[in-house]
């Protein structure tokens, strides 16, 4: 027997990799409800039933993609160079930048989506995110204050990047600049100051 054309034979991590990039395209280009598991599977080169195989439902793909475009991955910290703050922080930051802007449409729909489910997961990739970004700048033990703060400035990086590929106001090489040097100026000038208004502990 011969595979269908347009199908090769791939070990499950690959294929299930194949499917979701051929997810996070399609969600990005297309509304949730106009994208169908058919079309999904039809675009991958998969049989359908794969799809449920690897991750469910539809909805479950669709939350596994949100997840794969909000989520810092480990290795990505660990792949920072050494050296100085800045230049730490401006290898974090590119990082960051060249994903989005990998998959720009998905990004936006993914951020822009006020779904529960999506609205928790993507509060889950905010304290990831602050995780990751604590580890890389060597301030794992941080203070609720300092975790806030990092907080703060990912809600920050998404107006950035809405400046950038919705707005147009914004080129990538600013943004850059602009993201890299305020995530500096917090660690080294904002973050000593703030003052300890913690109600003390009864």
């Amino acid at each position: 027997m011969t595979a269908a054309p347009g199908r090769r034979r791939l070990e499950p991590d690959a294929r299930r990799e194949q499917i979701l990039e051929c997810a996070v395209r399609l969600f990005g280009e297309h509304p949730y409800a106009a994208v169908s598991t058919t079309e999904l599977a039809r675009e991958a080169g998969v049989a359908r039933g794969l799809i449920n195989h690897y991750f469910g439902t539809k909805r479950d793909l669709y939350l596994e993609v949100v997840r794969r475009l909000v989520t810092i991955p480990r290795f990505a910290i660990e792949q920072l160079p050494e050296g100085p703050l800045e230049v730490r922080v401006s290898a974090a930051v590119d990082w960051f930048l060249e994903g989005v802007s990998r998959n720009p449409k998905a990004w936006l729909a993914a951020t822009g989506d006020w779904d529960p489910d999506v609205e928790r997961l993507l509060a889950d990739a905010d304290e990831n995110a602050a995780d990751r970004v604590l580890e890389a700048m060597g301030l794992a033990a941080d203070t609720g204050e300092l975790r806030a703060m990092v907080r703060a400035y990912g809600g920050m990086v998404k107006s950035a990047c809405r400046e950038w590929l919705v707005r147009k106001e914004l080129s990538r090489r600013q943004v850059r600049v602009m993201l890299s040097t305020t995530l500096v100026a917090l660690i080294r000038e904002t973050a000593p100051r703030l003052p300890d208004d913690r109600p003390p502990v009864p």
